[in-house]
């Protein structure tokens, strides 16, 4: 005779443990309609021919297009997508509450070899029905593309993911430069460039040209690929991407 397993809890007694409602238990989150989609490419596109706009210009663009679209929207959409404008004033990036930034180190530098400088970035991805991240380690010498990983959040564990693999396979470099976002300043980050004796830089406020280099790689990705595939899922994105 099998004996009852009372280690098992019912429906009940977990959301009672959680702190959740019945109902919360149940919950599917939703994913973006069609219209909101079609809004962040649009945001996405435009964002790459004019990143200083902020959510008031975007909102003004997206109205001028024919858009009934309020700050609101725009702002919770852009966030979604992990945009930040470009500002000349402090605040243009912004890293999560409580973590470290670092000073901006390539002032005056000439990157005259490889492994000198890396550089990396993330960009929003469009998809037939939803979105991923890319993010891209780039050696700022040769221009080449050292590791990427894509996301369907923005933690920063697939920002590890790639630096892991650029590290195993060229080795450290003297300094990695990024701007100020959560997962740039994030403890799995930081701490596995200082233990591998990388120097970290990050950019500073309200300069545009820092990251130049994977900004261009962005504008070539989306345009020339991107753009002209609607990827349905994660696994065609990458074999596109890849190619």
């Amino acid at each position: 005779m099998i004996e009852p397993n009372n280690s098992i809890l019912s429906i009940g007694q977990q959301c009672r443990l959680l702190s959740i409602s019945r109902s919360s238990f149940y919950y599917k989150p939703k994913g973006e309609t069609e219209q909101n989609l079609g809004l962040m490419r649009r945001i996405d596109e435009q964002f790459l021919e004019t990143p200083f706009f902020g959510v008031r210009q975007m909102t003004w663009h997206l109205r001028n297009d024919g858009h009934l679209v309020n700050e609101k929207r725009i702002r919770r959409l852009m966030r979604l997508m992990g945009l930040m404008p470009i500002y000349q004033k402090p605040n243009t990036s912004r890293p999560a509450k409580g973590h470290k930034t670092y000073p901006y180190l390539l002032r005056g530098l000439r990157v005259e070899r490889p492994n000198q400088v890396w550089c990396s970035d993330i960009t929003y991805l469009p998809m037939r029905r939803g979105f991923l991240y890319l993010v891209a380690i780039m050696d700022w010498h040769t221009r080449k593309v050292l590791a990427w990983r894509i996301s369907n959040t923005l933690e920063a564990d697939f920002c590890v993911e790639a630096l892991n693999e650029a590290i195993h396979k060229f080795g450290p470099p003297e300094i990695m430069n990024t701007d100020q976002g959560s997962q740039f300043t994030s403890f799995a980050w930081t701490d596995r460039l200082r233990r591998t004796g990388v120097r970290i830089s990050m950019d500073g406020k309200g300069r545009f040209l820092d990251n130049i280099f994977i900004e261009r790689l962005w504008r070539t990705l989306k345009y020339e690929c991107a753009y002209l595939h609607a990827w349905e899922t994660g696994s065609e994105a990458k074999a596109g991407i890849r190619k």
